[in-house]
C-alpha cells in the first residue's frame, strides 16, 4: 500500500497541471486568511481607540452638567462585540449587522437600526474570506484534479491495462485521487493553522474547522468519483461536474434565500426608527398626563413621583422616550424573531448545499452568525435598561444632583 502512495507521490510531482491548482489553493488560503486577519486586527484597533475615546467624551460631557437628566442626556456609552480569536476566518455577518454602537439614555431601538457597518459593501458583494475559500472555491479544485484521472486514460486507452496491471480498480484510482485529496487539504490548511496559532485560537475551533473542510472535500471527492465513472470524455465529465458545483454552490443557495425571505418577510429597520421617533415627537404636543400615566402602566414603582408641574422635566422627557421603545417594541420584535426565522430555515436548507453547511458552520465557529449578531443587539437593549435603572431613581425622586455617584454608571460588558 505505501508503494502505491509513493508511486502516486511520484506522479503527481510530474503534473504540471496538478501542480498549477494546487499552487494556486496554497496562495488564494494564504490571501484569505491575510485579509481576515488584517480586518480582524483593524476591528480590534478601532475598538480600543474608541474604548479610550469613549471615556475622555462621557468624563468632558459630564463635567459641565448640573442636574440628572443633562447628565444622562449628554453622556454616551461605547457597546461593541469584539471578534473572536477565530473570526479572521469567517466575517460572516460582521460585514452586513452593526457590531458597535453609541448609545445614550434616549430611546434606545432608533438607535440601532441608525448605525451604519463599516463594511457594508462587502454584505453586498462577499469577502473573500477562508470560510468562503473553504466553501466555493475549494470544491473547483478539487473538481479540477480528479475529474479527468479515469477520462485521460481512457481517451489514451491505457485504462484497461492499468487496471489489469494493478489488479483492481481500487488499488489504482483509490491511491490516486487520495493523494490529491490529502495534498489539497494540507495545502489549504497550513495557512489555517499558521493563522490560528497567531491569533491564538482554541485548539477545539481549529479541530472543528479541520474537520468541516476535510468532510466537504470528501463529499466532494464522493461526487467526482461518482460522476467520473461515466464512460465519457473529459470535457463531458467537467461540464458535468461545473454544473453539479453550480446547482449545488449557487442555484440551490439562491433558490432557497428566495423562498426564505417569501416565507419569513421581514420588517424594514427603517420602520422601527420611523415609528419610534414619529412616537417621541408626538409625545411633546400631547398632555403630559397621558405620557405619564401610559408610562406608569410599565413602572408602577414611580406612580409617587410621577406628577408633572412644570412645563418641561427630564422625568417627563425619558418618560416619552421609552415610550417610543414601547410602540415599537412589537415591530422590533417581530424582526428579530423573522431574522431568527430565517437563519433556523437557512441551516435546515444548508444540508442541501455543501457550500452552504461549510459557510455557516464556519460563521458559527467564529462567531458570526446571525445568532450572535442578534445576542450583542440583545446586550446593547440589557445594558441599556441597565441605564434606565440606573438613571430613574434620581430622575424622579429629585435627589440632589452629585456628580460623584456617576463614577457608578454601568459599564458595558460585551458577550461572550
Amino acid at each position: 500500500m505505501l508503494s502505491n502512495f509513493s508511486r502516486e507521490l511520484r506522479f503527481l510531482a510530474k503534473d504540471r497541471g496538478a501542480l498549477f491548482w494546487l499552487l494556486l489553493a496554497f496562495v488564494l488560503s494564504v490571501i484569505s486568511v491575510t485579509f481576515g486577519v488584517a480586518e480582524v486586527r483593524d476591528q480590534q484597533q478601532t475598538i480600543a481607540e474608541l474604548i479610550n475615546e469613549d471615556k475622555a467624551d462621557r468624563a468632558n460631557a459630564l463635567e459641565g452638567q448640573e442636574d440628572w437628566g443633562g447628565a444622562a442626556y449628554y453622556a454616551f456609552h461605547l457597546t461593541y462585540a469584539p471578534p473572536s480569536d477565530f473570526a479572521f476566518a469567517a466575517m460572516g455577518q460582521r460585514d452586513s449587522s452593526p457590531w458597535k454602537h453609541r448609545v445614550r439614555m434616549l430611546a434606545l431601538e432608533g438607535q440601532i437600526q441608525e448605525s451604519d457597518t463599516k463594511n457594508a459593501d462587502f454584505g453586498l458583494v462577499g469577502r473573500f474570506d477562508f470560510a468562503f475559500l473553504a466553501a466555493s472555491v475549494a470544491p473547483l479544485l478539487l473538481i479540477l484534479l480528479l475529474y479527468d484521472l479515469r477520462a485521460a486514460e481512457r481517451t489514451a486507452r491505457r485504462h484497461d491495462l492499468l487496471v489489469s496491471t494493478a489488479g483492481s480498480s481500487g488499488k489504482l484510482w483509490f491511491p490516486r485521487a487520495l493523494v490529491r485529496v490529502a495534498t489539497l487539504s494540507s495545502l489549504l490548511l497550513i495557512p489555517l493553522w499558521t493563522a490560528s496559532a497567531m491569533e491564538g485560537t482554541s485548539l477545539g475551533n481549529i479541530g472543528q474547522a479541520s474537520l468541516i473542510l476535510i468532510g466537504a472535500l470528501l463529499v466532494w471527492w464522493l461526487i467526482v468519483e461518482l460522476v467520473s465513472r461515466i464512460d465519457a470524455s473529459p470535457s463531458v465529465l467537467l461540464t458535468a461536474l461545473i454544473g453539479l458545483w453550480l446547482a449545488l454552490a449557487i442555484v440551490i443557495p439562491a433558490l432557497s434565500k428566495f423562498a426564505i425571505e417569501a416565507r419569513h418577510p421581514l420588517p424594514n429597520g427603517g420602520e422601527i426608527l420611523l415609528l419610534q421617533r414619529e412616537t417621541v415627537n408626538d409625545a411633546w404636543d400631547m398632555p403630559k398626563e397621558a405620557t405619564m400615566d401610559a408610562f406608569l402602566e410599565g413602572h408602577p414603582e414611580w406612580r409617587d413621583y410621577a406628577t408633572i408641574e412644570q412645563l418641561f422635566e427630564w422625568k417627563w422627557y425619558y418618560a416619552f422616550q421609552q415610550l417610543g421603545d414601547v410602540k415599537a417594541a412589537s415591530l422590533v420584535d417581530q424582526y428579530r424573531s423573522a431574522r431568527l426565522a430565517r437563519d433556523d430555515a437557512a441551516q435546515l436548507v444548508a444540508f442541501l448545499s455543501p457550500t452552504s453547511f461549510v459557510e455557516r458552520s464556519f460563521e458559527k465557529l467564529a462567531g458570526t452568525d446571525a445568532a450572535s449578531m442578534i445576542a450583542y443587539e440583545d446586550a446593547v437593549r440589557e445594558f441599556h435598561a441597565q441605564l434606565r435603572a440606573f438613571h430613574y431613581p434620581m430622575l424622579f425622586k429629585g435627589d440632589p444632583f452629585d456628580r460623584e455617584l456617576l463614577e457608578g454608571l454601568p459599564a458595558f460588558a460585551p458577550p461572550s
